[in-house]
């Protein structure tokens, strides 16, 4: 057993205890440092999931990057696309629709793409999610090399 962010080797009760809290196989180090930022921004385990699977597909992701305005759940700056993980997806109100827009906008402003994904959708179909955010990756840099 190995750690997803470093490949140190793991005994059973440090994947025991990664993968309980978090869902994920990491070393003792690399379990702390995520809880640490599970708790400073509030972070969904949901995003957790998806910025490793990310990196096992040989994606780039960062983890709770600031956009300059607020933090981003998940950002691959090489195609600049942020990710923001739903986590009330059913819950929404017109106040949250209309922030939503606006972080957007403000995204689109300073050149990023921001994607919203329903929690639900990293649940059940984390390889059908990772499959299409790849889709995403592709055709933003087919578009940055058009320009």
């Amino acid at each position: 057993m190995t750690c997803k962010d470093c490949g140190k080797d793991i005994n059973h009760h440090q994947h025991k205890e990664s993968i309980g809290s978090l869902g994920v196989q990491l070393c003792e180090r690399h379990t702390r440092l995520i809880k640490k930022v599970i708790l400073d921004n509030n972070t969904p385990v949901d995003a957790i999931h998806l910025f490793y699977a990310l990196k096992e597909a040989g994606v780039h992701p960062m983890l709770e990057w600031w956009d300059g305005k607020k933090s981003v759940d998940i950002a691959i700056s090489r195609v600049k696309l942020n990710i923001e993980i739903d986590k009330n997806y059913n819950m929404i109100t017109h106040e949250q629709a209309i922030n939503d827009l606006e972080d957007a906008m403000h995204s689109f402003k300073n050149g990023f793409t921001t994607i919203r994904i329903p929690h639900l959708a990293i649940k059940y179909y984390l390889d059908e999610t990772v499959e299409n955010i790849l889709g995403i990756i592709s055709g933003l840099k087919a578009n940055i090399k058009a320009i």
